[in-house]
């Protein structure tokens, strides 16, 4: 009877668990292009795990969440560099500025890019001499208001380009997000909807061995991303606190996954922070920390985040915060 019931509960567990995380990600990996722009920016939302959608008050949800703009009444900068993976560079800068005290406006700039590249064919493996480049730029316009004291709503429309030699990539995206305070102490939840919009397909002509020509590509969707987060602090005082974030993930191209993180805060000037990710094919671990420095004009907020990926080695992002006054 007790090896019965056991086995039923296990069979449970793993149905709940199989609904929770389905295994789709090798069925679904590969089918939208763009991918830089899943690669998250700002240390602090790196450390904490990407679990950010419910966190993010300040310039950074210029790209997590755009009604997140109008959470605090500071109008702001922020500079993210990211070292990536395999000697790629990942950089975002952004402002914000309140045009009301329930409204808000910011721009974005992203940017990927490597050294230049040699040029191989079929017939020089080592390199014909030549090089190519390839590089991904987006630019964002957002807007973000306060609907009510506790919820917000904000729109990104961001328009990208991918280059890669003699090939081009242009489109148009969409981020939607809502920001919502409960009124049970801190607790908030947040969903966002980002990279939202037509199929893309690249534009340019190849030339391929015997001097055959390539003009027509196939078009693949945007990597969409449905996120939505629950954050609220455990435990404050005036000089210590804790806040803790969830969210689930749901890529158009990928598995579902849920992201955790949880900050430090000492005496609103230095901070200690950790993420994990569950069902996140060689990526879990990710741990930061930040000062920040109030000046008579600003506060000034570094950041640093380690990112640890099983196969691929370990990525590093700094970025800074100029929260003006």
């Amino acid at each position: 009877m007790k090896k019965s019931l056991l086995l039923i509960l296990l069979f449970f567990a793993a149905d709940n668990y199989a609904q929770l995380f389905p295994t789709l990600g090798g069925q679904r990996a590969g089918i939208s292009t763009a991918q830089f722009l899943k690669i998250g920016i700002g240390a602090r939302a790196t450390a904490m795990g990407d679990a950010f959608v419910a966190v993010a008050d300040d310039p950074s949800a210029l790209y997590w969440n755009p009604a997140g703009l109008v959470q605090n009444s500071n109008n702001g900068v922020i500079i993210s560099h990211n070292e990536w993976l395999a000697e790629i560079s990942h950089d975002f800068i952004g402002a914000m500025y309140h045009i009301s005290d329930n409204d808000a406006v910011g721009v974005s700039l992203t940017a990927l890019y490597m050294d230049d590249m040699p040029v191989t064919t079929e017939f020089n493996p080592l390199g014909t001499g030549e090089y190519f480049t390839f590089s991904d730029i987006a630019i964002g316009v957002s807007y973000a208001r306060k609907m009510t004291s506790q919820f917000s709503f904000g729109a990104t429309i961001r328009y990208m380009e991918e280059t890669l030699d003699k090939l081009k990539m242009r489109g148009v995206l969409v981020d939607l997000g809502t920001y919502y305070w409960t009124g049970l102490g801190t607790t908030r939840f947040a969903v966002a909807i980002t990279n939202f919009g037509n199929q893309l397909a690249p534009d340019g002509e190849v030339v391929l061995i015997g001097k055959r020509t390539k003009t027509s590509w196939q078009a693949f969707s945007p990597p969409t991303m449905f996120r939505i987060g629950f954050a609220f602090e455990p435990y404050q005082t005036d000089e210590h606190k804790v806040t803790t974030s969830i969210q689930l993930n749901h890529p158009n191209d990928n598995s579902e996954n849920v992201s955790t993180g949880a900050e430090y805060t000492w005496n609103d000037s230095f901070f200690l922070r950790g993420g994990y990710k569950i069902n996140v094919e060689g990526q879990d671990l990710s741990l930061g920390a930040g000062v920040k420095m109030d000046l008579d004009f600003a506060a000034i907020n570094f950041s640093y985040a380690f990112a640890n990926f099983s196969s691929l080695g370990s990525s590093h992002r700094f970025s800074l915060i100029f929260n003006l006054f």
